[in-house]
């Protein structure tokens, strides 16, 4: 029996009622209540995440830009201005998803990385190994200590201001995907419910502090079920779900986190351009009464396709879902998913289904 991580949050969430769930080997709060509310919490007013388990990782040293250049899909010469984020893939040789991340670029001899919890070790291992081979004099060095809490929702900023007295001056002039550093703690408004929000990255011994005080100023603590029903209402890729190491970003909805426009080579680059994919991510908005969920399948008339994410959508109070379908599928189509031996109807959509606050179906 393996014992369950543990973020340096837990015994707050014990303290506040939350249900506890192994969520990739680490043991992390799925609700604290009704998880519909919480959605709704976070949709129409805001509500935190503990998100410690994410895994902060600092490149540092000359040359770290043209590393980054050739070991993610996206292009870091995007990223001009101190503090602004990009979301990349980074593949492997044959084009399929290691991980995807947000990099932060701070200083030409310093960009920051935010991975998956899952995947960090797996990540970091293959990050060194490509530095050994093209860039050795980097340090690349993961930071266990650092916790993380995301504050999501319309009033989210403020509460932030309200709770951590000088931070409304530097990072009221954030705009979106970036980030600013406050002595130890370090903001971004980034996040990943499709509401507007910062991500606080602090030592892990001032998270306690820093979460209590934000339910002090009325904040309410969000567990991973609403985070799940939030990401996928807004259209965001779930790692191990909605990718993998067995698909491409092509396939995966993620064209547009791929440069390949641009001369530079890139780790799995050669193999995209040779393998045009037959596939892609579409929305799915369920007709008949169910429930769609992952590993689905779906009938279409240019073949069959799978569920790589479904819910409840409480926003839209239907069922939704990405789908990986054959290309000939188009919007508007009217597919046909397997649920306990029956064939449901389910409309073709364009996601995202729901951001700031509102349904976009």
């Amino acid at each position: 029996m393996t014992t369950l991580k543990q973020t340096p949050l837990n015994a707050s969430h014990r303290a506040m009622g939350a249900k506890m769930v192994d969520f990739g080997g680490w043991d992390m709060p799925v609700n604290y209540g009704s998880q519909i509310d919480e959605h709704h919490q976070v949709r129409n007013d805001c509500g935190m995440f503990d998100v410690s388990h994410m895994r902060v990782v600092d490149m540092k040293g000359a040359g770290v830009r043209k590393f980054l250049r050739y070991l993610l899909a996206n292009n870091v010469d995007k990223l001009t201005m101190p503090g602004k984020a990009l979301y990349s893939a980074m593949l492997r040789p044959d084009g399929h998803v290691i991980d995807d991340l947000i990099v932060y670029f701070m200083t030409e001899e310093w960009f920051r990385i935010v991975v998956n919890a899952g995947t960090a070790d797996k990540d970091i291992a293959w990050m060194k190994a490509q530095a050994a081979a093209h860039a050795p004099a980097l340090d690349i060095a993961d930071h266990p200590e650092l916790a993380m809490i995301a504050v999501q929702g319309p009033n989210a900023r403020a509460k932030v201001w309200e709770a951590l007295p000088g931070s409304r001056e530097l990072s009221e002039g954030l705009v979106p995907f970036s980030a600013v550093e406050m002595g130890a703690m370090f903001i971004a408004r980034t996040g990943y419910t499709g509401e507007d929000g910062f991500e606080i990255m602090l030592p892990a011994k001032a998270a306690t502090f820093f979460w209590n005080t934000l339910a002090e100023k009325g904040v309410k603590p969000i567990g991973l079920g609403a985070r799940d029903t939030l990401r996928l209402e807004a259209g965001m890729n779930l790692y191990g779900q909605d990718m993998d190491e067995t698909v491409g970003p092509l396939e995966s909805g993620l064209g547009w986190t791929v440069d390949l426009k641009s001369e530079r080579d890139f780790i799995g680059k050669a193999a995209l351009l040779a393998n045009p994919p037959s596939k892609k991510l579409v929305g799915l908005v369920l007709l008949d009464r169910g429930v769609l969920r992952g590993h689905q399948h779906v009938k279409t008339a240019h073949g069959d396709g799978e569920i790589t994410s479904g819910s409840f959508s409480p926003t839209l109070e239907k069922s939704i879902a990405l789908a990986r379908v054959p290309n000939g599928v188009q919007i508007g189509d009217t597919v046909h998913v397997e649920i306990r031996d029956k064939l449901l109807n389910a409309k073709v959509v364009k996601y995202p289904f729901a951001r700031n606050g509102k349904g976009l179906i």
